[in-house]
C-alpha cells in the first residue's frame, strides 16, 4: 500500500466515522438534550431525522456532482460544511435551532458520504486492494455507529451534551488538511448535469413521507408524498440526464445492493434509537453505562467487518449479505425478550448477533454497490447506495416510532418496532439472495478508475 493510499484510506474512514457517529452519538445524550432544551419523544426523534431526511435526499446528487466537478474537490466542500455545522449544533439555544443546523450538518455529511467510496475506488483500483480498504471503511461505518451511543454517553457524563458535536471541529480540520495534501483528485468526463426536478421530488416526497410518520398526519400529508414520490420516478423515466438512471435497476446486483443497504439501515440502525431508549428511561442506566452497553457488540462488529477481506475470496458477497442480514433481523427478534424489569446483560445476546451480521453485510454490500457499474460511475453507485442507507434510517426512525409510545407502554411498542424491525431485515435477507448474481468479490482485478 503506497503512502497516498495509506492517507487516503485513513481520511475517508475518519471522515466515515464522523458523519456515522452523528447520527448515532446523540442517542445516549438525548435524555440531557430532552432536559435542557425542554422537548419530548416528537423533538427527539427529529434531531435523528432532521440530520439524516437531507442526507438521504441529497446523497444521489452529491455523487454525480462529484463526478463532474472533482470527486477531492466535493469531499472537501463537504468537510468544510460538516465542521462549520457542527459548531452551529453545539451552540444550539433550542430544539428548533439544534434541527435545523442537524439539517444543515446533514448537507455536508450528504456529499462527504457519497465521495467516500468514489474517492477509495479511484485509490484502490486493484480488487485484492480494494477489498481490503473496503473491510476497514466496513468496519469503521458499523464500528462508529455501535460505539456512537458511549461516545455520547462519556461526553455527555464528563462534559456536556455540546461536546458530541464540538469533537467534530478538531477532527474536522484534521481530515481536510489530509485530503488537501495526499488525496487525488478524479472526476468522470462525460458526467451529466444536475437533475433538478428529481432533486426536488425526491426531497419533498421523502420529507412529507417522514414528517407523516412522525406527525401522524392524515391521508393528504400521506397522498402528497406519494404523488412526489411517484413524480420522482416519472421524471427519472423521462428527463435526459437522471439523477438515478432507472435503467441501473435492470441490473440486479446493483437493486441488490440497495435493497441490502437499505434493510439494514430501516432495521437494526433505526431501531438503534429505540434501543437506546429502553436501556435510559426504562432501564435507568445512565448516558455512559448505556454506552457501555454496546462496547461487545462494537468490538464483534470490528473483528468480523476486518475479516471479511479475507472470506470474500472464498465466499460469494450474495451469500456474505443475506447471512448478514438474517442474523440482524435474528438478533431484533431476541430483543424482544427484554422487559420493563430486565437485566442489562440480556440486551447483549440480540446485540452480539445483529453486530456479526452488520460486519458481515457492510464491505460485502459496499462492494456489489461498486463493482456493478462502471468504475467512471463510482460516485453515481456510491451515491445510490448511501442514498438508500440513509434513507432507510429516516423512514425507519419515523415508521418504528409509530409503533412505539411514551409511559408505561414503550416496552409493549418497543417489542412491536422489533418485530417489524426483525421482518425487514428477513425480507431483505430473501430479496439480497435472490437479486445478487456476482459470484465472488475478487475474482479479476477491476479497472483503474478515471
Amino acid at each position: 500500500m503506497t503512502q497516498i493510499q495509506r492517507w487516503t484510506l485513513t481520511v475517508v474512514c475518519a471522515a466515515t466515522a464522523m458523519l456515522m457517529l452523528d447520527i448515532a452519538v446523540v442517542n445516549t445524550a438525548l435524555s440531557a438534550i430532552a432536559a435542557d432544551l425542554d422537548t419530548g419523544l416528537s423533538g427527539l426523534q427529529w434531531i435523528v431525522d432532521a440530520y439524516t431526511l437531507p442526507l438521504a435526499a441529497t446523497v444521489l446528487t452529491a455523487g454525480v456532482l462529484a463526478d463532474r466537478f472533482g470527486r477531492r474537490r466535493l469531499f472537501g466542500v463537504g468537510l468544510t460544511v460538516f465542521t462549520v455545522t457542527s459548531l452551529a449544533c453545539a451552540a444550539a439555544p433550542s430544539i428548533t435551532a439544534l434541527n435545523v443546523a442537524r439539517a444543515a450538518q446533514g448537507l455536508g455529511a450528504a456529499l462527504m458520504f457519497a465521495v467516500s467510496l468514489a474517492v477509495l475506488s479511484n485509490a484502490f483500483p486493484q480488487m485484492q486492494e480494494r477489498m481490503k480498504a473496503l473491510a476497514a471503511y466496513g468496519a469503521t461505518m458499523g464500528g462508529a455507529f455501535a460505539v456512537g451511543p458511549l461516545v455520547g454517553g462519556a461526553l455527555t457524563s464528563a462534559l456536556d451534551w455540546r461536546w458530541i458535536f464540538l469533537i467534530n471541529l478538531p477532527l474536522g480540520v484534521l481530515c481536510l488538511w489530509i485530503v488537501r495534501r495526499y488525496v487525488a483528485e478524479s472526476k468522470d468526463p462525460r458526467a451529466p448535469r444536475v437533475d433538478l426536478p428529481g432533486l426536488v421530488t425526491l426531497t419533498g416526497g421523502l420529507f412529507l413521507l417522514v414528517y407523516a410518520l412522525l406527525r401522524s398526519k392524515g391521508i393528504v400529508v400521506y397522498a402528497g408524498a406519494g404523488a412526489l414520490l411517484v413524480a420522482f420516478v416519472a421524471v427519472e423515466a423521462r428527463v435526459a440526464h437522471p439523477m438515478l438512471p432507472l435503467g441501473l435497476f435492470r441490473n440486479p446486483s446493483f437493486t441488490g445492493a440497495q435493497v441490502g443497504a437499505f434493510g439494514i439501515s430501516a432495521s437494526l440502525f433505526a431501531m438503534w434509537f429505540y434501543m437506546t431508549l429502553y436501556l435510559q428511561f426504562v432501564l435507568g442506566l445512565s448516558a455512559i453505562e448505556a454506552g457501555l452497553v454496546y462496547v461487545p457488540g462494537t468490538l464483534l462488529n470490528f473483528f468480523v467487518a476486518g475479516s471479511m477481506a479475507s472470506v470474500g475470496q472464498r465466499v460469494s458477497p450474495r451469500v456474505l449479505v443475506a447471512g448478514g442480514l438474517a442474523l440482524i433481523g435474528t438478533g431484533l427478534a431476541l430483543l424482544t425478550l427484554l422487559e420493563a424489569d430486565s437485566s442489562w446483560w440480556l440486551f447483549l445476546p440480540g446485540l452480539l448477533v445483529a453486530m456479526v451480521g452488520t460486519g458481515m453485510l457492510n464491505p460485502s454490500v459496499s462492494q456489489v454497490a461498486l463493482s456493478s457499474l462502471p468504475p467512471e460511475q463510482s460516485g453515481l453507485a456510491a451515491g445510490a447506495n448511501d442514498m438508500f442507507r440513509q434513507a432507510g434510517i429516516a423512514v425507519g426512525v419515523a415508521a418504528l416510532g409509530a409503533l412505539v409510545t411514551g409511559g408505561e407502554s414503550y416496552v409493549d411498542g418497543f417489542h412491536a418496532a422489533l418485530w417489524v424491525g426483525a421482518a425487514v431485515a428477513f425480507a431483505a435477507a430473501v430479496a439480497t439472495a435472490l437479486l445478487i448474481r456476482a459470484p465472488r468479490m475478487m475474482l479479476s482485478p477491476a479497472p483503474a478508475a478515471a
